[in-house]
């Protein structure tokens, strides 16, 4: 009696063991789930993604601006390209393209950061001579513009009144 009981026993927990499993519907259940999450995901990480690479941008711009800032300090005068600059930045990375926008004799200079695909924004960085009221010495101020749309390469800003704004469809990100 002992053993027909444990063959039945074994047999029975055999059998359970076969009716483990998920079924078809569990299974697309799960799925559509996934489906869900990951459409409500992915677009907020693309962003997340652009935005840090829209950083390097900002910093590279804002770099340019205190190394222009220090050469008209010590030269006297602007630098045209980013190689004088003497801070090691790349003229192309695999998101942007940085150029030196100066006219000689210009009170102004524009250090711009193209965007190379359309998902990032533009970047430049001004930088102005100007004489503060009251007083008879020039000194440069510089500014951070961003374009409003995505895509779109920065434009050199204007001085008005001995402030520097943004050129172009741009927004001031910092002084």
């Amino acid at each position: 009696m002992k053993t027909e009981f444990k063959a039945r026993f074994l047999q029975h927990l055999n059998k359970k063991r076969q009716d483990k499993g998920f079924t078809l519907i569990e299974l697309l259940v799960v799925i559509i789930i996934i489906g869900i999450l990951s459409a409500i995901a992915l677009p907020s990480f693309l962003n997340q993604a652009n935005k840090a690479k829209q950083s390097e941008a900002k910093q590279y711009a804002g770099s340019m601006n205190r190394a222009q800032q220090a050469k008209y300090a010590e030269d006297g005068a602007f630098v045209a390209a980013v190689e004088g600059l003497g801070i090691g930045i790349k003229t192309q990375t695999s998101n942007y393209t940085y150029t030196i926008t100066n006219t000689p004799a210009s009170s102004i200079v524009a250090n711009i950061a193209r965007p190379v695909g359309a998902a990032l924004k533009g970047y430049t960085g001004n930088v102005a001579l100007v004489i503060p009221t009251g007083q008879t010495d020039a000194t440069t101020v510089a500014i951070l513009c961003e374009t409003t749309s995505a895509g779109v390469s920065g434009a050199p800003g204007t001085i008005a009144n001995n402030n520097v704004t943004c050129g172009g469809q741009q927004t001031e990100v910092s002084k």
